[in-house]
């Protein structure tokens, strides 16, 4: 005596490929996919879209498109650090902006006056500072800007101590 079974073909619903599904996997509505990639990939209901900076294809949810503010997308960190420090981080913008009145150090560093303490002389580049020779921090003519060492700027500052300004 032959036994024969019905044993269901069935068509993969994503990539169209012919596969068997157990009957009692039919009857509880699972015989849809022939594997978890085909499984997967009808799960996914967000949406391609290109990074703003490097132009590569990324895959977003429907929660990170909406998340979006600026609705330009980022394929990584490094990507979003690029086009924030281009945008958001600059000038105005910047959260710690106050009317460009703490521009001094560009102003004199364009100068090309040499990067040396006018009171000590000390040439160490890390720890000299900027400082305004009538305290006026908004006066920020080369006239009235000078290099100083932290040390002697401390002096100046907090002990009311005169410098005696060298011409380097």
């Amino acid at each position: 005596m032959v036994l024969l079974v019905y044993m269901p073909w069935l068509n993969c619903k994503i990539c169209d490929k012919e596969f068997y599904a157990k009957p009692r996997h039919i009857k509880i509505g699972w015989g849809k996919y022939c594997s978890n990639r085909c499984k997967f990939k009808s799960q996914k209901v967000g949406k391609l879209v290109r990074c703003a900076i490097c132009n590569k294809k990324i895959y977003k949810t429907p929660k990170e498109l909406k998340r979006s503010k600026s609705k330009k997308y980022f394929c990584n960190k490094s990507c979003f650090a690029v086009w924030k420090n281009k945008n958001i981080l600059f000038g105005k913008n910047h959260p710690r902006w106050k009317d460009g009145a703490n521009a001094y150090r560009a102003i004199i560093a364009r100068s090309r006056k040499r990067l040396v303490c006018n009171s000590c002389g000390n040439n160490d580049e890390r720890i000299l500072v900027v400082h305004h020779i009538d305290k006026n921090r908004k006066n920020n003519s080369i006239k009235n800007l000078i290099w100083l060492c932290r040390n002697c700027h401390h002096l100046v500052h907090g002990y009311n101590q005169e410098i005696n300004i060298k011409s380097v």
